[in-house]
């Protein structure tokens, strides 16, 4: 039997309020509090909260405030840029090319 995340990846109907999709929204906001957190002056600790968001290192400058539903749904290519108060709704995967910048207050929703 499929569980309720293998589901949603499939495009499936899903229970949102599943324990395992619950905890992994709950880190992620965990860790958009703490990059959002962050000085200018900690552009190492950026990095350190992007690659745990994102499940690796990202070639990208996010610019807090930034928000985003799960981080390990979103593929970043290189040189990506996110300007203040960026929304990266992540249900379904969310894949940004390389070279790419985004104004400020952009958002971006996927789901099933």
């Amino acid at each position: 039997m499929k569980s309720e995340k293998e589901k949603r990846r499939a495009g499936e109907l899903y229970d949102p309020l599943d324990p395992q999709l619950c905890r992994e929204r709950d880190r992620c906001r965990d860790l958009c509090l703490l990059l959002n957190a962050t000085r200018e002056d900690q552009k190492q600790e950026r990095q350190h909260r992007l690659a745990e968001l994102f499940g690796k290192e990202a070639d990208a400058w996010v610019q807090p405030p930034f928000f985003c539903g799960f981080g390990t749904n979103i593929v970043l290519g290189t040189k990506v840029f996110f300007n203040f108060n960026c929304v990266v709704l992540d249900v379904a995967a969310v894949t940004i090319g390389s070279n790419v910048l985004f104004g400020p207050s952009v958002q971006i929703w996927s789901s099933h």
